[in-house]
């Protein structure tokens, strides 16, 4: 049996202000490469990814959202969205006062089965719906759920600094776990002792941590693309696939062949 999706937006994502609900929620598809430029959201979004892959990046860094789960952008968060395969999405529009989310910056969330059907059947009703009805008592559930939501590691923060940002920004297109500071350091002119504390001053993680996220971020995404679990392994620059698996699976609760975007690249190649 096909697995249902969104019913098309009621009304255009631009007007969803203006609808006196607490929350909205509309559909949308997007083809692969398009690019929402730069924008915020007076209400705080759910940004759900029913099939294909997303990243988002905001001023304070760069999230990769695979199939199957979801990113929480604040109210009046600065985002720029782009699809890095062809993405079906959920939006829910959630009013401040109401959002049951309180983190200041974005978050990648898994979206369990009750998540996902309370979103894909909130895309079909009425954006006026009624008060004390079964269309309210289900956007009161949905937001619960999303409240519930486990956050996952793929945020990969930036910093403001351009050197040391356009090194990160250079490291994040080829991750490798051999990196050493003393590596970045020369290239920056500094001691290596220098380099660790202005890294965690600009990114709020040690090197190593920040390095391991970036690795996983990139991982993801090449899961997603179809990648194999051998090859991605090696490119990070571990000996071992073994050892890779058990280091992605710490960090995402999934071994690499059973997380979501592995799922959903074997299910497009059927």
């Amino acid at each position: 049996m096909p697995k249902p999706t969104p019913a098309p937006p009621t009304l255009p994502i631009d007007r969803v202000g203006e609808i006196a609900r607490p929350v909205v929620v509309a559909g949308a598809d997007y083809p692969s490469g398009s690019l929402q430029p730069l924008h915020s959201h007076r209400r705080a979004q759910l940004l759900f990814g029913l099939a294909g892959m997303m990243q988002v990046v905001t001023q304070d860094g760069a999230w990769v959202v695979p199939p199957q789960h979801a990113v929480w952008i604040p109210s009046g968060r600065e985002h720029l969205s782009r699809m890095l395969l062809p993405v079906t999405t959920c939006s829910a529009f959630v009013e401040p006062e109401h959002a049951p989310r309180q983190a200041q910056t974005c978050q990648v969330l898994e979206v369990p089965p009750l998540l996902r059907e309370l979103l894909i059947e909130a895309t079909r009703i009425d954006p006026l719906y009624a008060p004390n009805s079964r269309e309210e008592d289900l956007m009161r559930l949905l937001l619960a759920e999303i409240g519930r939501a486990r956050e996952i590691p793929v945020h990969v923060p930036l910093p403001q600094e351009e050197k040391l940002g356009a090194l990160c920004r250079s490291f994040m297109m080829a991750p490798s776990i051999r990196s050493r500071p003393g590596e970045w350091a020369e290239q920056l002119h500094t001691s290596e002792r220098s380099f660790n504390r202005r890294f965690l001053a600009q990114t709020g993680m040690g090197f190593q941590q920040w390095r391991l996220r970036a690795c996983i971020v990139n991982a993801i995404s090449r899961l997603a693309l179809g990648h194999s679990v051998t090859v991605i392994a090696y490119d990070l620059g571990y000996e071992r696939p073994a050892a890779f698996s058990t280091m992605f699976r710490k960090m995402t609760g999934h071994v690499p062949s059973a997380h979501p975007a592995a799922l959903g690249a074997v299910r497009r190649s059927r």
